[in-house]
């Protein structure tokens, strides 16, 4: 459990503009969309994913590095590193593990026989979205794992899109449906408080020093 009174104690290292920010941020993150990209080979696209699930609100965004390993592009994710929680697999066999564990259904963002149109996707479902390579897309493993596969309408001579807009696109249209829905999509309280802790322990200068004099003080 969150210590109340620590979190409160921090916020006032916060300046005012700090702390209602990370109120109203918080308010707005969900858990019950994730994303998960499969050995994106482009760096950029992986850091402009996890800057899209910040912008819209995904709490969590899971990266297989199976073939591809690398750090996330600071300039690119233009500090989402900070704010959206990163799990990594080495595996998309454990990461699919984890997720569905954790209650998600697999929805495979590709051209299927048996796809569904974004607009009719039904959100009602806790839902990890899979984006793959780009080139190869996903690989077989995740398309006979999903639970669903997702195509973007498209209408034009080419018939793909970057890892990193699909994910954009996705993304805006499930989010912006969700916050519109009667569904119970927000973090818990708790979830809340742990991770606007997590975020001042990101924030603030000092922090440790800081936490032991409240120790000291209480």
């Amino acid at each position: 459990m969150t210590d109340i009174k620590l979190l409160e104690y921090l916020e006032n290292h916060l300046t005012e503009n700090r702390r209602n920010r990370f109120h109203k941020v918080i308010k707005q993150r969900t858990k019950h969309f994730t994303v998960a990209t499969e050995d994106v080979y482009q760096l950029h696209n992986t850091s402009a994913v996890m800057r899209s699930c910040d912008v819209f609100g995904i709490q969590e965004l899971h990266i297989v590095e199976e073939v591809n390993s690398k750090s996330i592009d600071r300039e690119i994710a233009m500090g989402a590193q900070k704010w959206v929680d990163l799990d990594r697999f080495h595996s998309v066999k454990d990461c699919i593990a984890s997720v569905k564990e954790k209650g998600y259904q697999i929805v495979a963002t590709t051209p299927h026989t048996n796809d569904c149109l974004l607009q009719d996707f039904d959100i009602t479902k806790k839902s990890c979205f899979f984006f793959g390579r780009e080139t190869e897309g996903l690989s077989q493993e995740v398309l006979d794992a999903a639970d669903c596969y997702l195509k973007i309408p498209m209408v034009g001579f080419t018939e793909s899109l970057n890892i990193s807009v699909s994910a954009a696109i996705v993304l805006q249209d499930v989010t912006s449906r969700l916050r519109q829905s009667d569904l119970a999509w927000q973090l818990s309280e708790e979830e809340q408080r742990a991770k606007r802790l997590d975020w001042m322990k990101k924030s603030i200068k000092s922090y440790d020093q800081i936490v032991e004099r409240f120790y000291q003080e209480h």
